[in-house]
């Protein structure tokens, strides 16, 4: 059987060359090209093009999307209740974070409902066995293909049609319609489209693992993120036994929501309440120890920040910070610095969000700047406290979303002094918790000296 033909497609321009060039003959771009599959008389996605019918959108019936429950909580609750039919889910993560765990315990569970199928490239079948071992799922009857030939894994799809499958991992994959190693661009794009295309048509649910490189983005050409239904990412130290399954992108459900697991020796278990667990602090409070109330997605949590302000001993002083944006704590210290009185640019300033939680919202804006001003000052700040607040240029103290919900958590948690925005005070009073709503930093400060 004769190889499709292949060339080379400039990713600036779009142009075309039969033979692969160092610079592009078109655009004169250097290190463009990427091998791709010419397209054939018969175009490949022509079955997922349907008859180009209008419609009135008020005539459209729309229905509820069924859900596939993978028995693990905390990972539906990423999903948006569960697994889609015909949906592509894309994980991604570190090496040895638990990618291929996570997926091998929610494939055991849904093996007991449904037809599975788990592809490996990279492990042989013994040595998913032994995981299976070790995680207590030896009984589990779970197909296994271990192969990284395109044409046999969908041929292997096409003759099992299990309802649920997973591919470990998307990179090392190759197709023999290109000649480029598995890994590249060009074979990544093409096995990503041709599996896709298949879930789409037989309605099988596809979960691809997928490599990050050294900067933690997914490897491969950005529009693997674009052709998926759904963009998991695994977070967290290897040296921790913690770990946070977070959505970039989901089609089925809600962005941002977070999934928290505790990896065991039996595997990863779902944390019901991860607000204690971040707030595992010592026994002897320290100065620069703060209580922030964060939310990701529907769920609020409350997380320990950590400043550190010292006499800086180089010319230029020192902006850190771990699971924070470093370029918001700057801006965050000139707005103390205009609106505050209170002067960091000849100290070192480190903020650390204990947990390796990475908080994204504005909603710690306020717990940092606390945190910072309990370090300058040396003064230890109550143990029940919880601060939330969003700080602007001005120096005000702008609300936040969810904020009655993020009191309730706190309240619920034992907090009994809150420092809040104003616009965010309960209407009603909460039994055994004073709220304390400040329009701006000013007012914070003033709060902090009465403590």
């Amino acid at each position: 059987m004769a190889k499709d033909k292949t060339l080379y497609v400039c990713n600036e321009c779009g142009g075309q060359t039969s033979k692969w060039q160092g610079q592009c003959p078109h655009c004169l771009a250097w290190n463009t090209l990427t091998e791709s599959r010419a397209e054939a008389k018969t175009r490949r996605f022509q079955a997922l093009a349907a008859s180009g019918e209008v419609q009135r959108l008020s005539q459209v019936q729309a229905r509820e999307t069924p859900r596939i429950p993978t028995g693990l909580s905390e990972f539906d609750r990423v999903l948006g209740g569960g697994l889609v039919e015909g949906g592509v889910v894309l994980i991604g993560g570190d090496p040895g974070i638990g990618k291929s765990t996570l997926l091998l315990q929610a494939l055991a569970e849904v093996a007991k409902r449904l037809k599975t199928l788990y592809v490996s490239g990279e492990e042989s079948a013994d040595q998913i066995a032994m995981r299976a071992n070790r995680l207590g799922l030896a009984g589990c009857d779970i197909p296994i293909l271990t192969e990284i030939r395109l044409e046999s894994v969908l041929a292997t799809l096409q003759g099992e049609r299990p309802q649920v499958a997973v591919i470990d991992s998307i990179q090392t994959l190759y197709t023999e319609a290109l000649q480029s190693a598995p890994g590249s661009v060009s074979q990544v794009r093409e096995c990503a489209q041709e599996l896709t295309r298949h879930a789409k048509q037989t309605g099988t649910t596809l979960v691809f693992i997928g490599h990050v490189t050294k900067e933690g983005s997914l490897a491969g050409p950005r529009v693997l993120e674009h052709i998926v239904d759904t963009v998991l990412y695994f977070e967290g130290d290897t040296g921790s036994s913690f770990r946070l399954v977070r959505a970039f992108k989901n089609r089925f459900g809600a962005v941002n929501e977070l999934g928290v697991f505790a990896m065991t020796d039996k595997g990863l278990k779902g944390v019901s309440n991860p607000s204690a667990l971040f707030l595992n602090r010592a026994e002897q409070e320290a100065p620069g120890s703060c209580v922030v109330v964060t939310q990701e997605g529907t769920r609020p949590l409350l997380v320990e920040i950590q400043a550190l302000v010292d006499t800086a001993h180089t010319p230029t002083p020192r902006r850190l910070t771990v699971g924070l944006d470093p370029n918001r704590l700057a801006m965050l210290l000139a707005v103390l610095h205009r609106h505050g009185g209170i002067a960091c640019f000849d100290q070192d300033v480190f903020v650390n969000a204990v947990g390796g939680v990475r908080i994204l919202e504005p909603a710690a804006d306020l717990a940092v700047l606390v945190a910072a001003v309990s370090s300058i000052r040396n003064s230890v700040l109550p143990h029940k406290l919880a601060v939330f607040g969003e700080v602007g240029l001005a120096g005000e103290i702008r609300p936040v979303q969810r904020g009655q919900e993020r009191l309730k958590e706190a309240a619920k948690l034992g907090f009994n002094l809150i420092l809040a925005p104003k616009a965010n005070q309960p209407k009603q009073a909460i039994p055994g918790v004073k709220v304390r709503g400040v329009a701006s930093l000013a007012e914070a400060l003033d709060f902090l000296r009465e403590l």
